[in-house]
This record gives structure tokens, sequence and C-alpha cells, in this order.
């Protein structure tokens, strides 16, 4: 039974409070151990016994909240608590957690608010003493006013580009009425607090709790330095273009993933989450000498604007500027003169506009100074001892000694062999910039099996346009035809005055027949759209990319067999690439879309020599959103999630059969997926008490209930 079915059989009821407290010390309890020599092995978390005072208690003391104990079933250990623990609203000075027997003691600093519901989240902070098994989702509720806020809502965070989950990001509702209402700009996340803050799990999925039925307007960020807060163009940021009541927002089911550990629920709310850079401050962060050389500049935010830069030692015209990045915001320096002209310390200024105290953009000069020293390698080192060595073994001889020829310290990544074709060019790039590049003096002969006689092949070489020294070889790759590369010595020459030794290669044109062909359909009814398909692989990574693409057929040739995925970009303004969105201006990124087959699957398997047709119809995967449609999106993921999960315990279950059947051992003690609590919490009947599998089904969360039940 897929996990859709299970939902829909939903019939009971259970309170949501005191579930998602219990939650995890409950369930987990249910699942069965293999038993080694030696005795069971202690699997399962801390169960809470006491609380004082108790949870969900109202009418605290906002000036001198109480402190706060719990108690456990055994000893606890502390962990992770600056990732883990966070409170809903925010304390200006977090509580402090101690230990104290068998329990946590929780003293809380800050002066509290009036009428407020307060959660302290633990995350797994908590853990048993001895194994280190993590207690899930606990948390402790309290008020300073008469009631506990009782309402929820649900949602989900996806990276906007990989189409993937982002997970533990925090979610920020700000009661709408509370904070001014955004026109033409939205400043809502620096100028306000939120009044509830959720965080979502792995999965991407979040649960808030303790909510008003009330608007909120409400956003997501990706909290990757742990503090907090909100940081422009070092967190993932996503918003939503309404607000929402919880009370009128329809139902949704949440069951406990007994596989993950944590509750799961299917989203009423869908966050597109990019990295919004429009607030990163411009400013010079560091300045660095790589080698003799080269120097790097790098700054706070893309495409800064430099108005002069000047050196003491170095003439203005013997300074190569080569930005590194897309937004330019780093940069490499390469000083074009002989080695012995450049002195160890270059100092010099440059002139930019920089962001002031209140964010203006104002011309600033700072002060440059570029150090380097020369080091000898280990490398270096081993062979001047060798050759100190032979020179010593040499005049013990009374004979003269010769010094082999210094290495050539020039460098190149150019493979000297190796199989190509049209959709794998032949690439080189050099440690240094070159000053010279002599491309007539290479040249390229080709042999096939019905001509042995070599023939001159013509080629065209392009410089790739971010990074200057890189180049690519454009060659008519004939399917199995062998190539031989001369490039004399000298046709290379960096800023260093290196030159290079001569170079021969031997390439082969890649057999077809090896390969696959991904061929797809497009259907489109909106000719003034351009799209981007990205051939990936199972983990998202491109492969292959196509651009403009319109109504029509396009094919991605010599696609290397194996599991891949069609990644399809909406390039609404036809630039090429995709675009991010932009929090402040209220404009949402771009949308990418997996492509799915017939069967609702996003992974392709290709094989050699075989030719594989998609029917991609524009419309229908760029069809408007709508949580039904993230709902089942989610339920395909996890169905082939959960599949997979089942493949992996079958046969772990057949590999410990086989081992305690070749040492007569009996039987398996695997406990087949019945010990494991079934599928995700899910399992039905399989076995166990399986988180909210079991006979008991999983419950249908509405968010319009005052009275918060399954």
């Amino acid at each position: 039974m897929s996990k859709r079915q299970i939902k829909n059989s939903i019939t009971t009821t259970l309170s949501v409070g005191i579930v998602l407290l219990f939650i995890a010390a409950l369930f987990t309890k249910c699942a069965s151990t293999m038993t080694p020599t030696g005795g069971p092995k202690d699997t399962l978390p801390p169960i809470i016994v006491a609380m004082e005072p108790d949870n969900f208690t109202t009418n605290i003391d906002t000036l001198h909240p109480p402190k706060i104990y719990v108690e456990f079933d055994e000893y606890v250990q502390l962990k992770d608590q600056q990732k883990e623990l966070y409170t809903s609203p925010a304390m200006k000075k977090q509580p402090t957690v101690t230990r104290r027997g068998r329990g946590i003691v929780i003293t809380i600093k800050d002066t509290l608010r009036p009428n407020t519901t307060y959660a302290i989240n633990f995350g797994s902070s908590i853990r048993d003493n001895n194994e280190g098994n993590p207690l899930h989702s606990m948390r402790y509720v309290f008020s300073t006013g008469d009631e506990i806020d009782s309402m929820y809502m649900s949602g989900y965070t996806a990276d906007s580009y990989k189409a993937d989950s982002v997970s533990k990001s925090f979610i920020w509702f700000f009661i709408a009425d509370s904070v001014e209402r955004p026109t033409e700009w939205d400043s809502t996340m620096f100028k306000y607090k939120p009044q509830v803050i959720a965080r979502a799990e792995n999965n991407g999925i979040f649960i808030a709790q303790n909510l008003k039925p009330v608007r909120y307007r409400v956003y997501a960020f990706e909290d990757t330095n742990n503090n907090m807060l909100y940081e422009p163009s070092v967190d993932q940021v996503g918003f939503l273009d309404s607000t929402y009541n919880p009370a009128t927002m329809p139902g949704f089911t949440i069951w406990y993933d007994s596989l993950r550990h944590y509750p799961s629920a299917e989203p009423q709310l869908y966050f597109r989450m990019f990295m919004d850079r429009r607030f990163a401050r411009q400013m010079l962060t560091s300045h660095e000498r790589e080698n003799r050389h080269k120097a790097i500049l790098r700054f706070g935010a893309a495409n800064p604007e430099v108005v002069k830069l000047e050196f003491d030692s170095i003439p203005s015209d013997k300074v190569i500027y080569d930005p590194q990045t897309v937004g330019k915001d780093t940069v490499a320096l390469w000083f074009d003169m002989e080695p012995d002209e450049l002195p160890d310390t270059i100092k010099g200024t440059i002139t930019y506009f920089k962001h002031d105290s209140i964010n203006n953009l104002v011309e600033s000069t700072d002060n440059l100074r570029f150090a380097w020293k020369y080091t000898e390698s280990k490398e270096e080192q081993k062979e001047r001892e060798k050759q100190e060595k032979e020179r010593e073994k040499a005049e013990k001889a009374g004979e003269e000694y010769v010094a082999p020829e210094p290495k050539n310290p020039f460098k190149t990544s150019l493979p000297l062999s190796g199989e190509y074709n049209k959709d794998k060019p032949l690439e080189m790039e050099f440690d240094y910039l070159l000053t010279k590049f002599d491309t007539a003096a290479i040249t390229l002969t080709m042999t096939t099996e019905q001509n042995k006689e070599p023939q001159n092949v013509p080629f065209t070489i392009e410089r790739d346009t971010l990074n200057r020294r890189k180049f690519r070889f454009k060659i008519d790759w004939q399917p199995l035809a062998k190539y031989e590369m001369l490039i004399p010595e000298g046709t290379f020459e960096n800023v260093a005055r290196e030159k290079n030794d001569t170079l021969k290669a031997s390439y082969t044109a890649s057999d077809p027949d090896k390969f696959a062909i991904v061929k797809v359909v497009v259907a489109s009814s909106k000719p003034d759209v351009n799209y981007i398909m990205q051939l990936t692989n199972a983990q998202g990574k491109v492969q292959k990319e196509i651009l403009n693409v319109k109504a029509g057929t396009y094919l991605f040739e010599y696609v290397t067999p194996g599991d891949v995925m069609l990644r399809v970009i909406e390039d609404i303004n036809r630039n090429g690439k995709w675009d991010s969105g932009d929090m402040v201006l209220m404009r949402q990124p771009e949308r990418t879309e997996i492509y799915k087959n017939e069967n609702d699957e996003e992974l392709i398997t290709t094989k050699a020599n075989w030719e594989f047709e998609l029917a991609v119809d524009m419309d229908k995967l760029f069809a408007p959103v709508t949580m039904q449609s993230v709902i089942d999106m989610l339920n395909d993921r996890e169905d082939a999630r959960l599949k997979k999960v089942a493949e992996e315990m079958e046969k772990k279950r057949k590999e410990a059969a086989k081992n305690q059947h070749n040492h007569n051992h009996g039987n398996s003690g695997m406990g087949g997926f019945g010990g494991m609590g079934g599928f995700g919490g899910l399992g039905g009947n399989t076995g166990g008490m399986g988180g909210f599998g079991g006979n008991t089904g999983a419950g249908g969360l509405r968010g319009g209930s005052t009275s918060g039940r399954f």
C-alpha cells in the first residue's frame, strides 16, 4: 500500500500537543532491535517522566519566570545546543540548559512578553548518556497569558534552482497587522521580530505550532551560520506573496516518520528559496599574494566599481586586472615583469566605491600590501638533498659532478592522452596567465582504420569567457579515429617568462555505441518564452545543457549510461541563465522543474547504444503551482525513497541471513520489516507500532480547528 493510500484511510484522532511532545520517546520504543553477543545494545532515546511546571502551563510571570525541570527515565547529555535549541518567539538571551540528576534545568534569563505563548524547542540536543540516542522534537510550551495559542500550519522549503529540499530552514511568522504592508519593497525581515518561529526538518517540511487565528506574513531562511539571523548573500531566503490565516487554511495530514525520527506533514505553504545578494555590503574583504606574479583581491559584493589601482614599484601597464568570477567579486592581479624585477613586498592603493556605515556607496581609498617570500617545497627540498649527496659522492671519488638540468617550471593541464567527442571537448588550463600563444605552431593529424596515412586536421581554439587561463580546442572528432598533436617548444609563454617544453599528445575519438542518446520532443504554446534544458546526474549536477529551447526536437548525445534527470528552467527574460529572486523587490526566482515520465519517475536510466525519447509538454510542466501539485510531487519522491529503503533493507536482511547461515547461527535476527516499524511511520500492518502506522493510521490536522486535533 502506498503512503497516499494509507493517508486516505485515516480514521483516528489524537491530541497534537501531546503527540508532538512525546512522539519520539513513545514510538521509537516500538522498534525491534538486533541482539548482538553480550546483550542488547541500547538504541532507545530517553523518556520524559515528569515536568515542573507542567507543559502548557499558563500565566507564567513575565519578570520572574520559574526554572523548568524536566526529568527522564535515565541520565542524559546535551549536544549541539547552539544548533538545535531555539525559542519561539526568540528571546534576547537564550535560556541556559544544565543537567541535574536524571533531568535538565532550564533557566530563562529574559523578560518575557505579556500574553504570549512561548515554546522552547530542543531539536535533537537531548540524548541518553550511554549511547547518545537523541530524543527528537521535544518542545516545552508555556504562556504568560491565560491561554495557549493552539493553531498549526505546515509547509515545504525547496531550493528554487535545484528543485530539492532545503533542510533546517527557519520560518518566521509576522502577524500581518503588526507590520507595515509592503508595496514597492519589503523590509519586514530587517525591521521586525517574528511572533512565531518554526524550523524545517531534513526533508524540508515544517510544522508551525502555537499560532493565533490571525493573518500572518511568512518568510523562510537557511541559517548557514547558526546565529538565528537572516544574512543576505549568506543565507538562502524565501517569501510568500500573500498573507495566511491558519483558521481559514484547509486541513492537512501529519504523521511520524519512524525512519527519520521526526514528524512530517502535507504542506500548506510552499517556499521557493534563493540567494538574495541585494544587500551584500561592498568592501575589500581581503587581499593576498599567492605567488611571485599573482595577487588576489576579494570584495564583499559583486561588480565592484574600481576607480584606480596604483603600485609604488610596478608600472600600471604591467598589472593585468583579471576577474575570476561571474560577479567579479574575486580578482587576480598578474604582474607582467621579469621575476628578478619584482620586490618581495609590493605596496599600493586601490580606489573604489564601498558601503559606508549607513549603506551608501562612497568613493574610498584603501592601502594594499602584498608580501611574498619564496618557500622551498618538500619535493624541491628532497631533490636538493639528493643532488647534494650525489655531489659529495662524486667529490669523494675524485669525479666531476655535473648537475642535472633544472626542471622546467612551466605548467599546463593539457591531457596528453584520452578519449574525446563533440560533447567532451579537449581543454587545457595554465597556472599563470599567458602573454604568448602561437596557435599556428600547433599541428594535429588524424588516422582511421581505413586510412593509416596521417592527415592534417583543422581546428580552432577558444578562450574561456570566465577563466582567461583556460582554452578549449574545437575539433570535428570522427568516431574511433586516432589523433596526434604536436606543440613545439616555446609555443606558450606566461607572465613569469616561463616557456613550455615540446608536448606530444595522442587522442582517440569516442565510439558513439558506448553512449546513450536522449531525444527530447518539446511542446509549448508560448513562443515568446525560452527554456533551458539541463541533463543532470542522479545528484542534480549538470552534465549537459541546451539553451534557447522552444517547441521542437533536441538531442543530448554522448550521454554516459546510468541514471540521469532532466531539469528545465523557465527562462522568462531569455538571457540564457537562471535568475535568482529579490526579496526586497518582491520578485520570485525563475521557476525550475524536474521532468517526470508517465510513471511519475524523475530518474531516467540510460543504456549504451540506446536512444531514449522524452516528450516534454512545457505548458504541463510549468502549469501554475498548487499545493496539491506540491503534495503529489512530495508523495512521489517519498514513495521512491521508501522503495529504495525497502530494497536496501531486503539486501541487508539477505546478507545477514547468509552470514548467519554460514556461521550456523540459525535465524537471521534482522526482524524483517516488522522490526523497523513499517516504512517511514506509514507501515500499516507491516509490523511493530510503526510510528503513526500500525493499526492506528495517520491523523488529519485541520488548520481551522481551534482545538488543534488530529
